[in-house]
């Protein structure tokens, strides 16, 4: 059995592959399972992948299907993965080498169900690093949590078992799954090293604003509606609610202030408003909200008013 299996989803990323598989086929742990999914790649990237699995076939599992999206693929890796742990790596995003050594490591140790660590963002001219609050139950994590899927390894039988998958048809994929399979995470650990090199391209999906930005909308609500269905509404209301403001205030506001057309910008963030006002009327009492903290008081300051004057200063970013 592989210590751990990295599941990368591939879809016209020839000029960055290599770079990413390198990565991986280099890393120091002794046992790893690379499943490449080819979402239906229409460049050489199959070519690509080919050359590498012939060269390691040991490690590498090539898988190809019709081309449904980040999430689809990801799924389709899943039942694939043998190892104890698995990660997930963006094919555009590379690693340090000794990652998943360490993150493997830090998870046998503690026995832990997920282990997360820092990573890089990555610039044409300039690196910064990620270094996140750290962490040790579900509702904490609600609070501090960074919500990607290429920090992180989990126990495979926690994946596996489960029903929770990326959401397909959907953008922020990772905030679902994430926050749906918290409940399932009794023991989490956290690795400080920076490991993950986040590449940002200027016309990746992520950097592209569109009416689709505000499927974060129908990504929160699936979120909150799953926490009642599964009876942990009142446990996690106050870390959910926060969560909720954070998002509707601080990242997804930010994305939506700069969407070009001036009639689905307007349309979107007269919904993040009427929204948040809607579903928790009292976000301002939020207990989690009223610590100190720049990011809470920039939230604290925000009224009808004040909400407009951001929406116009983010546009300019």
């Amino acid at each position: 059995m592989p210590k751990v299996s990295v599941i990368v989803p591939v879809y016209n990323v020839e000029k960055y592959i290599r770079k990413c598989l390198d990565s991986l086929i280099e890393q120091s742990l002794d046992s790893i399972q690379i499943i490449i999914v080819n979402d239906g790649s229409k460049d050489h990237c199959d070519e690509i992948i080919e050359n590498y699995r012939a060269k390691n076939s040991d490690k590498i599992i090539s898988l190809k299907k019709e081309n449904g999206g980040l999430s689809s693929a990801r799924n389709y890796g899943i039942p694939y993965a043998t190892g104890e742990y698995i990660a997930f790596l963006d094919s555009d995003d590379y690693v340090e080498e000794n990652m998943y050594e360490t993150m493997y490591k830090k998870a046998k140790q503690g026995d832990f169900d997920m282990v997360e660590c820092n990573f890089f963002w990555d610039y044409p001219n300039k690196h910064k690093k990620d270094i996140g609050l750290e962490y040790k139950t579900s509702k904490e994590a609600l609070e501090k949590a960074r919500v990607v899927a290429w920090n992180k390894l989990y126990k495979r039988e926690i994946i596996q078992n489960s029903s929770i998958r990326f959401p397909e048809g959907l953008l922020y994929e990772d905030v679902e799954f994430f926050y749906k399979i918290l409940p399932s995470l009794k023991k989490i650990g956290f690795v400080k090293e920076p490991f993950v090199h986040y590449i940002q391209r200027k016309n990746s999906i992520s950097n592209t604003q569109t009416e689709r930005t505000g499927e974060i909308f129908t990504i929160l609500d699936n979120v909150m509606e799953f926490y009642k269905k599964q009876g942990l509404w009142e446990e996690h209301k106050i870390e959910l609610e926060y969560t909720y403001t954070r998002y509707l205030l601080c990242s997804s506001l930010k994305r939506i202030a700069k969407i070009k057309d001036e009639q689905t910008r307007k349309k979107l963030l007269d919904e993040t408003w009427q929204r948040l006002n809607t579903k928790f009327p009292h976000w301002k009492e939020n207990t989690i909200l009223n610590k100190s903290g720049k990011k809470n008081l920039y939230m604290k300051s925000i009224n009808h008013t004040t909400f407009k004057i951001y929406c116009r200063l983010f546009s300019k970013f």
